[in-house]
């Protein structure tokens, strides 16, 4: 496997990546200290939307990793900003949980769940999602809603396993309508590459992205000219990686083993 190349921001996963749930992945905290000792800039990009900036950094620091606010960004923060540029006289259904809901109507956004009044359907991760939410979004959805998707992916990974997370939910209403969603905003999309970029001040093609999961982070490298490090600490394994068309430029057993590579 080649190294990488000259190295100037680094977008690192949270989930799988760095940690499972409340378990610190072995080896990430040298990862993430061999990347800062050589001058590099680290920004945790996760499409996890449950906590915010603030809860994030909290927890990484609780398990020994230095990280304030500005260094996390996540699916909401990019979410609420795109919706505020593209919709912000729109009303929005969302299916998600409390913290998303509450940074979205902080921004001023008009959040609704009368299907008359519905512009967007804003499709997320929701622990408690039920049949009812399902029925609102199906009876919001016509030919002329937007429909958005804070993230793709179908799991989130935890210490026993994996729970379904937004692609899961993406999937329902997809089969339910008929119809694609109009567009994710979260990794791999290129809403998130530039949001990702600017918070570094380096561009796309100066980056290194490091995640567990080929369809989201290592497809936002490749698709953006970033360099790509593929860890199998999370949700992909050597099998997934074999019977993929997405190459990652170097795959690590774990993020620890990033410091070989630079």
């Amino acid at each position: 496997m080649t190294g990488l190349g000259s190295v100037e921001g680094a977008l690192v996963d949270l989930d799988g990546t760095v940690y499972r749930g409340e378990t610190l992945i072995p080896g990430a905290a040298d990862g993430i200290e061999a990347l800062r000792t050589r001058g590099v800039p680290v920004l945790f990009l996760s499409n996890n939307p449950l906590k915010s900036r603030s809860a994030y950094a909290r927890k990484l620091t609780g398990m020994g990793l230095r990280a304030e606010p500005d260094d996390i960004l996540n699916s909401t923060v990019v979410s609420v900003d795109y919706l505020v540029r593209e919709h912000d006289d729109d009303g929005i259904y969302v299916i998600g949980e409390s913290h998303l809901e509450g940074e979205l109507e902080a921004a001023g956004l008009e959040l609704t769940d009368d299907p008359d009044r519905v512009d967007v359907v804003l499709i997320s991760m929701d622990r408690s999602l039920d049949y009812e939410a399902l029925t609102t979004a199906l009876q919001s959805i016509d030919d002329e809603t937007t429909i958005l998707a804070t993230n793709p992916d179908a799991t989130c990974p935890v210490e026993d396993g994996e729970i379904p997370d937004a692609g899961t939910t993406v999937a329902a209403i997809e089969a339910a309508t008929g119809r694609e969603i109009d567009r994710v905003i979260g990794k791999p999309s290129p809403i998130t590459v530039e949001a990702a970029s600017e918070r570094l001040g380096v561009e796309s093609s100066r980056c290194l992205v490091v995640g567990d999961r080929i369809e989201t982070d290592v497809r936002m490298g490749v698709q953006s000219g970033m360099q790509t490090a593929l860890v199998l600490s999370g949700v992909t394994d050597r099998e997934d990686l074999r019977e993929s068309t997405i190459r990652p430029d170097v795959v690590l057993d774990d993020l620890g083993d990033v410091s070989s590579h630079l």
